[in-house]
């Protein structure tokens, strides 16, 4: 109920009944325990033709909040998140370059203190807290396992030690599957149920959601896309491939090759993912002023996406592929402008169904907001026993 709410940006009760399948009677009943709850509100009248005028329901969305956190090995972002999807405070810095993980979670938890104090919320309207993190992960423990690239990061309690020094509910998810909840959250009603999000940061990697449900696999850990080999001829990869999605199109490699290449000095200290992500800036505006060399470093890494995602989508038989993540503000241009079409070339099925490819509309806080809206889906997800009216 309240995901059809908020996803049509605004139903009738009538509307309600006909979307959900629910009797009118039951409609009724949960619609006046969330009015009672000040979590919807009634927002005026709307004609649709004959009949009686139709009272519109939507969202409070100063009702209830969630805090999202992204952990990614270049950037720590943290914000929070009205129930009805709009940001209201969020902050983000470099991820520190010590490699013992309690330097970091200090670092996490004395950001997340400072969005709470500056967005004067009352705490009691927080709902709780979400992490997104580079896998793998264990979800049921809530452990950050062996990020490839956090280094130090072994077997590190990150859920319960952020749920000790804030006192929230927390849940940790992968980077990847709560970019693709931010996706499915801010989608509209009517969107596409099958889709997959390219996640674009210091690791690529894929979330999905076929038949409108998030794809999270039997460990939480779906999504690994960095052995998927695009260029037979490539470098070799840890796995004993060459040519593997990790070292060809990643930051870090991608950055190595052009300095090898002498498009880009060699003056970073080292490969820390902060460093890396500099150089990255430099390299997309060198191909930005028409650099020849830095372009077609680019080009042939989106052109190796592509081929990537031609796998996904081939296997998985998407409607719609979606890029985001830290890197997306500097890649997005020339990967909208060049991967649709090769993907298309690529596709199995590009004679049954088209694909559509596009960028989050939200932009490098997609993890961030993915985290929180994993909070809200929690917290919201109507129980049959607690949305009755109680008889009188």
């Amino acid at each position: 109920m309240l995901d059809q709410i908020r996803r049509s940006h605004g139903h009738s009760r009538v509307e309600l009944a006909d979307t959900t399948g629910l009797s009118a009677q039951t409609v009724s009943n949960i619609v006046q325990r969330l009015l009672d709850a000040g979590i919807v509100e009634e927002a005026g009248r709307t004609s649709s033709g004959r009949g009686k005028p139709r009272t519109t329901l939507r969202l409070v969305g100063s009702s209830r909040y969630a805090i999202g956190v992204h952990l990614d090995p270049g950037l720590i972002t943290v914000v929070v998140l009205g129930i009805d999807g709009d940001v209201v405070s969020r902050h983000a810095r470099a991820t520190p370059t010590a490699q013992d993980p309690s330097d970091t979670v200090d670092v996490l938890i004395q950001d997340i203190e400072m969005v709470l104090t500056e967005s004067g919320i009352d705490r009691t309207r927080i709902v709780g807290l979400g992490i997104a993190a580079p896998g793998p992960i264990d979800v049921h423990r809530g452990i950050v396992l062996d990020p490839p690239n956090l280094a130090g990061w072994h077997r590190v309690p990150l859920r319960d030690a952020i749920a000790a020094a804030t006192g929230l509910p927390v849940v940790l998810e992968k980077d990847v599957t709560a970019a693709a909840v931010a996706e499915k959250w801010t989608d509209e009603a009517d969107g596409a149920q099958n889709f997959a999000f390219l996640y674009l940061g210091t690791g690529l990697g894929v979330g999905l959601v076929i038949g409108d449900e998030v794809v999270r696999g039997g460990s939480g850990n779906a999504g690994e896309i960095g052995h998927i080999v695009v260029d037979p001829d490539g470098l070799p990869c840890a796995c004993g491939l060459r040519g593997c999605i990790a070292v060809s199109c990643a930051p870090l490699p991608l950055i190595e090759e052009a300095e090898r290449r002498g498009v880009i000095p060699a003056e970073r200290p080292d490969d820390h993912p902060t460093g890396v992500d500099a150089a990255m800036t430099r390299l997309v505006a060198l191909a930005d002023a028409g650099d020849d060399g830095a372009d077609e470093l680019l080009r042939r890494c989106s052109e190796h996406v592509a081929r990537a995602l031609a796998v996904v989508s081939n296997l998985l038989d998407v409607d719609r592929i979606v890029m985001g993540g830290p890197l997306w503000d500097r890649v997005g241009q020339m990967f909208t402008d060049t991967i649709p079409a090769r993907l298309d070339e690529l596709r199995a099925a590009r004679g049954v169904h088209p694909v559509t490819v596009s960028g989050t509309v939200l932009g490098s806080d997609v993890g961030a907001i993915g985290a929180a809206c994993l909070i809200l889906d929690e917290a919201l997800t109507p129980r049959t026993t607690s949305l009755l009216v109680p008889s009188a």
